[in-house]
């Protein structure tokens, strides 16, 4: 029998496993003969990091483990512990290792500890102290001291399945701690949208069943029916995963890059739309697109530029959520225009002479003169005025002399930007005349 507290609390808190064979999900790490079941069936389970999305169960499989290789379990939060209240913990550890206790201290959001509380858990990963779980939904890369990350292995739990969610979703319904003591009617179909609407995450999935029972039709035998309508006002939005600041931000531009890149503008219209649906800031997408159309269509079709511009200030007189159909404009045409990352590389290119050279001095003959002491220290002399020439050119050097003859701007054939090519070569061949 569950008690007040526990019938009280959510779904996801009361039917939360307690064995690897009620855990569902990820299976790649706790399948039969996978690394980490074997790591935990013979209790040989070191210093670690679960990285994945939220929701598909890392707090949980620290649980079971802690329980399983019958250590001490403590959780630590990021803002709620100092480095002075890490040491304390990590002292009593250490007393309980000398008497052959292990303590497993599970860090959720180890990304969002400082540097200096990192370093805190360092001296007692090495001694054997504590095993240290550590839960991120960012990059550890990134977000985790190297020396910290270098004694952990990492494993990547992956968002859970449709399968996953549904398996999970019937077991609640069954579960004396869930609904098990009341009838619930729900067709298959019903129980497979909301696995859909929970896009990887079990929390979720859990949290929209409780509020559909919750709010269901109670018929006079007091069991519980879930319509279609109750249903649809549950799930009136899809919980998508996004993070506008963590990786997920970074890895949903980068496909909007890529697919126009690749012309492709179904999927590139694909990931816009997921990005503002994630509630992503409509001008930082629109920036990104200014960015593209000189790094990868540039002169291929100069007008790219002036689209992205436009959608820009589009975006930034309308806003959310008229500016969509603006930007799906932009995007569309530059996964259509001509590629060039010509002027991309150019630029490139003179970064790396000016970073691996010394600064050069601008060549006399281009020097301004606009003082009598600078001409008489011969700035500008020797300099030539296109105009006055009737090819509108002159012979006139104008890199400095180490870097005489270095090309940086290399036209493709692409689009507009062939017509450019063709009078570049002219203007070198009569150059080198």
């Amino acid at each position: 029998m569950l008690d007040d507290r526990e019938k009280n609390a959510p779904l996801a808190s009361r039917i939360r496993p307690e064995t690897l064979d009620e855990y569902v999900g990820q299976k790649h790490l706790i399948g039969e003969n996978m690394i980490l079941r074997r790591l935990i069936e013979r209790d040989q389970i070191s210093s670690m990091i679960f990285w994945g999305p939220p929701g598909v169960g890392k707090t949980t499989l620290a649980r079971i483990i802690a329980r399983q290789t019958k250590a001490d379990f403590v959780e630590f939060s990021a803002v709620n512990s100092g480095v002075k209240e890490i040491k304390e913990v990590m002292a009593s550890a250490e007393n309980a290792r000398r008497m052959g206790i292990k303590t497993m201290l599970f860090a959720d959001e180890i990304h969002r500890f400082n540097k200096a509380q990192q370093d805190a858990f360092l001296p007692y990963v090495e001694k054997g102290s504590i095993i240290l779980v550590g839960a991120t939904t960012e990059n550890p890369s990134f977000e985790i001291n190297s020396a910290l990350l270098s004694r952990c292995k990492v494993f990547v739990l992956k968002e859970l399945t449709e399968e996953d969610l549904a398996e999970l979703l019937h077991n609640a319904i069954k579960n004396p701690k869930g609904f098990g003591d009341t009838k619930i009617h729900i067709t298959d179909d019903r129980l497979a949208a909301i696995a859909r609407f929970a896009n990887g995450d079990a929390r979720t999935a859990l949290n929209t069943l409780e509020m559909a029972v919750l709010n269901g039709v109670i018929n006079p035998d007091t069991s519980v029916t879930i319509d279609e309508d109750i249903l649809s006002q549950c799930m009136n939005r899809r919980s998508l995963l996004y993070d506008k600041t963590g990786e997920e931000h970074y890895n949903l531009i980068s496909a909007l890059h890529k697919s126009m890149r690749n012309s492709d503008p179904d999927a590139a219209v694909y990931w816009l739309c997921r990005m503002l649906d994630g509630g992503e800031e409509p001008l930082y997408i629109a920036r990104r697109l200014v960015r593209f159309a000189s790094e990868d269509v540039g002169l291929a079709d100069s007008n790219a530029l002036k689209l992205a511009v436009a959608a820009y200030q589009a975006c930034h007189f309308l806003g959310m959520p008229e500016c969509d159909v603006h930007l799906a404009h932009a995007v569309v045409y530059l996964s259509m225009a001509p590629k060039s990352n010509a002027v991309y590389k150019a630029v490139g290119e003179a970064k790396r002479d000016i970073h691996d050279s010394p600064a050069e001095p601008v060549p006399l003959q281009i020097r301004n003169a606009p003082t009598k002491l600078m001409k008489e220290l011969d700035y500008g002399k020797g300099y030539q005025y296109a105009h006055d020439t009737e090819e509108k050119l002159t012979k006139m050097t104008c890199l400095p002399d180490s870097l005489i003859g270095t090309r940086y701007y290399r036209p493709t054939e692409q689009g507009r930007e062939k017509a450019v090519k063709e009078k570049l070569e002219q203007i070198l061949k009569w150059k080198n005349s």
